[in-house]
């Protein structure tokens, strides 16, 4: 049965903490991936999984920055991933297949947000190919171990950027239109959310549920690309120390990671998915031309788009029609 979009009034909301949305809950014996779980929000979902007794699997491109950086946690190991090229998607689902029959939650977390090149090596624009198609590829590689556990969770994160508008099938690339770094974000986290709603339809008759995320603003590793001016636009700028510094409004990573922990493991989603959800619950849906930065719009849900989407995601990665991921 199809989820409705609307908020479940979890009893959370955005000062909740990826530690306040666990609950307490014990993951012993639990699977996890988490792409890009090395940094920002990423390095907190990995924490409080670990924490909670879960083993983790953290997908990173710089291998010793990301074992650096979680050298102190338990149960967390990092096999090298970068989702802009194919090859290592199925080299690393490979590497995990070697060591895991199982998988019960995969965090499609990592991303890029305006990166220096604007189209990847096949020609595809860089922001899609990584913050979707990769993660796209990278879930159906991993399609049989979801599987078998059963009752599993894909968590991709989206963001409210999707609400700069639909998808341009008709021009992916970049081709007939001006390049906007902004729109190519916006329209990579509107298929980041149609994926999930596709993703939940094909998957629950095996015990998989899907669920986008936006994590809210937090000033993380995504920034990097940005100038002063940009930033300042969003209320950011320096301190004496040449620091960021983020106005009223922007979350903390403690918080940032808190609707992907509560989507991972909530009892309150038992039984649900194919939704948008941020500040630990099911989002709201607001008209397209609302200003609002919550909620989700509609084109970022909608069930024909979303099918849409998968058929193209398919074609572009020349995979044909995925096996045993029935409509």
């Amino acid at each position: 049965m199809t989820t409705l979009q609307k908020p479940i009034f979890s009893g959370f909301g955005p000062q909740t903490t990826a530690q306040e949305a666990l609950a307490g809950r014990d993951l012993r014996g639990k699977i996890a991936i988490v792409t890009g779980g090395h940094g920002g929000i990423g390095l907190e979902t990995t924490r409080v999984l670990s924490n909670a007794g879960a083993t983790v699997i953290v997908g990173a491109r710089d291998v010793q920055k990301a074992q650096d950086r979680i050298s102190e946690m338990n149960n967390v190991e990092v096999i090298h991933l970068d989702l802009a090229d194919p090859e290592s998607i199925d080299q690393f689902a490979a590497d995990f297949l070697m060591s895991h029959q199982t998988l019960d939650i995969l965090i499609n977390n990592a991303g890029v947000a305006n990166p220096p090149v604007i189209k990847d090596t096949r020609g595809l624009d860089a922001q899609f190919a990584t913050n979707h198609l990769g993660h796209f590829q990278l879930t159906l590689k991993l399609w049989d171990a979801l599987k078998k556990s059963a009752n599993s969770r894909v968590i991709t994160l989206s963001s409210i950027s999707h609400m700069l508008g639909p998808i341009d099938f008709s021009d992916l690339n970049f081709t007939k239109r001006p390049y906007n770094k902004d729109i190519s974000y916006g329209e990579s986290k509107t298929a980041c959310s149609l994926f999930a709603v596709e993703l939940d339809k094909r998957g629950r008759e095996h015990g998989i549920r899907a669920f986008a995320v936006n994590p809210g603003a937090i000033l993380t590793g995504l920034t990097r690309h940005l100038t002063d001016e940009e930033l300042a636009a969003w209320g950011v700028r320096r301190g004496e120390n040449g620091e960021f510094i983020s106005p009223e409004g922007f979350k903390t990573v403690e918080q940032g990671a808190a609707t992907s922990i509560w989507c991972a493991v909530s009892p309150m989603l038992e039984g649900k998915g194919g939704v948008y959800c941020e500040n630990c619950d099911i989002a709201a849906i607001v008209p397209a031309d609302s200003k609002l930065m919550t909620g989700v719009r509609e084109w970022a849900i909608d069930q024909s788009v979303a099918e849409t989407l998968w058929t193209v995601s398919e074609d572009l990665l020349r995979i044909g029609s995925t096996p045993g991921l029935s409509k």
